[in-house]
């Protein structure tokens, strides 16, 4: 079977352990049982089929992006399943696991250094103007994917997979923000699935500026990215959850320890977010969110040295 068949089709679990009684049902979605081992596997295949389909990506072409280094590392991967060379714009603010493994995909990377380690607006800008550079050069696509809506599409078949594993019985999705593709993609099936469904949108406490606060630097990978992502689609969200860095990488270490489930910290602030409405919704109602990766690629990070 073609590894791009692999992707998707993710496991649901049930967490026990790490929510109170009396809450709702908490399920979270096991995204890196993608190829990559994370759930960016999906809209890396959905923007690089549909640059194909539309003659923007061409055999023999090269795709860019600037990424934290799991849409990098999902890109990569597709890239090397269909031949395509690939340029990653990266920082020394994401995990040294993230950035050898677009490495070893066949990525070429070109580093933006950060200040001290973290995710600030400046780095995001900077990233952004660096493989706006690249793009100008002959037979290069960039995949641009804070302003490209077909990563939305991408994640329209991981709400379908939610519905269908819960029996369409899903009262609340929770979820951080980065480009707001996933969430976007996620709440836009849901609603209309289920109307009501509540959707509660994630950010970092730091940086909480979808919330009306000020940009901030944090260290939950791949999420907060210091300004309104053009992807973002208010109407869709119910909620807003504040979660601080330590909060988060605290819950992500909950979650191996008590429920065996070893994931990165933007999955420990889906699952704190996700227990606070669980606890508003009481014990007849369901949560879902996601672990959105592996805890493999923060090994070198402190997030499991505590």
């Amino acid at each position: 079977m073609d590894i791009l068949k692999a992707i998707g089709n993710t496991s649901i679990v049930r967490l026990r352990n790490v929510v109170p009684a009396g809450c709702a049902r908490v399920f979270a979605k096991l995204e890196w049982e993608n190829p990559t081992g994370s759930m960016k596997d999906r809209m890396a295949l959905a923007v690089i089929a549909a640059a194909e389909a539309d003659g923007r990506l061409r055999p023999g072409g090269t795709v860019v992006e600037y990424t934290g280094g799991s849409t990098g590392t999902s890109l990569a991967l597709v890239c090397a399943a269909k031949g395509y060379r690939v340029r990653i714009v990266t920082s020394d603010a994401f995990s040294r696991e993230k950035r050898d493994h677009m490495t070893a995909l066949g990525a070429k990377l070109t580093l933006v250094p950060s200040e001290g380690g973290l995710t600030t607006r400046k780095l995001i800008l900077d990233m952004i103007e660096t493989a706006r550079a690249m793009s100008t050069e002959p037979g290069t696509y960039w995949t641009n994917q804070l302003e490209n809506a077909d990563s939305i599409e991408g994640y329209y078949g991981l709400a379908d997979e939610i519905w269908t594993q819960t029996d369409g019985k899903v009262d609340a999705f929770v979820h951080c923000v980065g480009t707001a593709a996933s969430s976007r993609g996620v709440a836009t099936v849901l609603k209309r699935l289920h109307p009501g469904v509540h959707i509660a949108i994630v950010e970092p406490e730091e940086s909480a500026v979808l919330s009306g606060g000020e940009a901030g630097s944090h260290k939950i990978e791949g999420v907060g990215i210091g300004f309104r992502p053009p992807l973002w689609e208010p109407s869709l969200v119910d909620e807003h959850s504040l979660v601080s860095t330590d909060d988060a990488k605290a819950m992500t270490r909950r979650l191996a320890r008590e429920e065996a489930l070893f994931a990165g910290t933007s999955s420990g602030a889906n699952v704190v977010a996700a227990i606070r409405v669980a606890e508003r919704l009481g014990p007849d109602a369901t949560v879902v969110t996601l672990l959105c990766d592996s805890g493999l690629k923060y090994l070198s990070t402190d997030v499991y040295r505590s």
